[in-house]
């Protein structure tokens, strides 16, 4: 299957979980695009997506929200997952789901909503980034496990397999 793996992220670590998850469905088989939301023009080429995203101020990042607007209907049409990260500490923070991945979900009608730790690198921060920061007293540090998003890949591949059967 020809799929697209777009993911929106500002200081690149959800961008390094996006690429083990193309990684994983690569080595499954699958012919995989790596593709910025910005850049996406068309979803047609493509039989599934996987769209990622890390969550800035309790929201998805701009980017993925926009190829939402700008494709949802097209998304619809094919078989769609979604993970985001951003929680981070322990216990992590934020401990709730933004609102706008319940909405994004049901627009697109994913098969399956992941939720991943981030990483929190104060040193790469600007000042009104730093300054949420403070306000929230999130823990710096790379909380992400890699292993986690990877067993999560290896679940969408074998639903892709299946997905691939009923075509």
């Amino acid at each position: 299957m020809h799929v697209l793996v777009t993911v929106a992220s500002r200081h690149g670590a959800t961008r390094e979980m996006g690429d083990v998850v193309a990684e994983v469905l690569r080595s499954a088989g699958h012919d995989v695009d790596e593709v910025e939301p910005d850049e996406v023009e068309h979803v047609e080429p493509y039989d599934a997506v996987v769209l990622g995203s890390a969550v800035y101020v309790g929201r998805l990042a701009l980017g993925l929200r926009d190829l939402v607007d700008r494709q949802g209907g097209q998304l619809r049409q094919r078989p769609v997952w979604l993970f985001w990260s951003g929680p981070v500490g322990d216990p992590p923070v934020p401990a709730t789901v933004p609102d706008d991945v319940t909405r994004i979900a049901e627009t697109v009608g994913v098969r399956d909503v992941a939720t991943f730790a981030g990483r929190l690198d104060r040193d790469g921060l600007n000042i009104s980034e730093r300054a949420l920061v403070a306000l929230t007293r999130a823990d710096a540090g790379d909380f992400r496990d890699l292993d986690v998003v990877r067993t999560w890949a290896e679940g969408v591949a074998r639903e892709l397999r299946t997905v691939g059967q009923e075509a």
